[in-house]
């Protein structure tokens, strides 16, 4: 959520940005109706305490009266309360209206971010170079030649968009987790393991509500008369778990990290780009988080997409780290940075991970704040996130990059000593 008062003060600057995402006539719209309705809260507010002044002075005549002897003059008190009462009715649904226009703005993009979509993507860094393969053979195939992955049992199971690791292809899995878990413990992030489930307060503290609601799968109201939802993402549930809180700011910045699955009403696409455990409706992903200073963030950031690529470059494999237009980053996030991993089957690049600056957008939404040592004012954290590691993806670009000539696909370095072996063979 934006800050009123930078629109007060700076309409012209706050409307430039957004145009980087929106319409800018959608954007005119916004921010008219928002101060319009900025403006009525401001005199319902300033009526509202006018009538409680002339209420209390009344009620000082009144006790002066009494004790000087006099015969008071007695108000109507029941018109007077209804008269307030109504005020303040006004004032609630205002302040809801303002509240639900101000929380569907999109974030302000970073300066250093450009206006566009897909197309406006800048390439900024590559690590490596592709492997150079004779024949190419997609992941799909490699999987059901090692007896990795069993796709039509997972559709038998979920439908589709929904697989099974199997065997080692498992223990391919779950190795990478715990080589990410590793990596972070001894990066200095505290490890979570949170709940699957989420009230919907953790989605609007987010971002990702109102405006995603649809794209996540929701318990039905009565049995969830709250409102709880399967998280899309740990981000989700790191940054809800410190909703309503002030931070301690020697401890800033405050590193977290969880794993756990991520559920997403995503089409599971049948074409190439999209095969196999590319996309679908369950997969597994680690998640850094922090929480800074504003003047943290800037080092944050570098630090958090050094930590991410380094466990791509420990795993050996070629990829590129890409600045996202305004248009394709999630409208939470001021600015970011994706990093895409190579897929020989395509010749594309699949983004494995997105670290990302919110800035103050979340933690306005979740109240979440720090103070100064012997302050008593309290300012809004900033907030990072990045997948560090979504699996589903680096899977199927081991399998590809890694592949030899007589079907065998060689593992990383890094996984060898917790599969017990440094090559996958085909089955017999």
């Amino acid at each position: 959520m934006l800050d009123m008062e930078l629109i007060r003060k700076d309409r012209e600057a706050v409307a430039t940005a957004l145009a980087k995402r929106l319409d800018p006539a959608e954007v005119t719209r916004a921010l008219d109706e928002i101060q319009r309705l900025d403006q009525e809260r401001r005199a319902l507010i300033t009526e509202i305490d006018a009538e409680r002044q002339r209420r209390k002075a009344e009620a000082r005549a009144y006790a002066q009266a009494k004790r000087a002897g006099e015969e008071p003059q007695v108000a109507a008190p029941d018109a007077e309360r209804r008269q307030l009462a109504d005020l303040e009715s006004q004032l609630d649904g205002v302040q809801a209206r303002l509240r639900d226009a101000m929380s569907e703005l999109p974030n302000l993009p970073s300066d250093d971010v450009v206006a566009g979509g897909k197309e406006a993507n800048q390439v900024v860094k590559t690590f490596g170079e592709p492997p150079v393969i004779e024949k190419v053979r997609d992941h799909v195939e490699l999987s059901r030649a090692l007896g990795l992955v069993d796709y039509e049992r997972g559709v038998k199971l979920g439908g589709s968009g929904f697989w099974i690791y199997t065997g080692i292809g498992a223990r391919l899995e779950w190795a990478l987790l715990n080589y990410f878990v590793d990596q972070h413990i001894r990066a200095g992030y505290e490890f979570l393991l949170p709940p699957h489930l989420l009230l919907d307060s953790a989605g609007f503290a987010a971002g990702q509500f109102p405006k995603f609601y649809d794209d996540v799968y929701h318990l039905d109201r009565e049995s969830a008369p709250r409102g709880q939802f399967l998280l899309p993402t740990s981000e989700t549930a790191i940054l809800g778990a410190y909703q309503d809180e002030i931070l301690e700011t020697p401890k800033l910045p405050l590193k977290a990290f969880a794993y756990t699955p991520c559920y997403r009403r995503e089409s599971a696409g049948s074409h190439s780009d999209e095969r196999g455990t590319v996309r679908g409706h369950q997969f597994n992903k680690v998640e850094i988080f922090q929480f800074t200073l504003p003047e943290q963030a800037d080092a944050a950031l570098e630090e958090m997409l050094a930590h991410a690529e380094s466990l791509v470059e420990g795993l050996g494999l070629h990829y590129q780290r890409t600045l996202l237009s305004a248009g394709d980053a999630s409208a939470s996030m001021k600015k970011t940075l994706d990093i895409e991993v190579w897929m020989p089957s395509t010749g594309k690049y699949k983004e494995v991970s997105s670290v990302s600056w919110a800035g103050d957008y979340q933690a306005r939404r979740a109240a979440i704040r720090y103070r100064e040592p012997g302050g008593k004012q309290t300012r809004f954290v900033h907030t990072l996130n990045g997948s560090a590691l979504a699996t589903s993806r680096l899977f199927p670009a081991i399998l590809e990059q890694y592949q030899q000539p007589d079907g065998s696909v060689l593992i990383p370095k890094v996984l060898q000593d917790r599969l017990g072996t440094d090559r996958l063979t085909p089955l017999r």
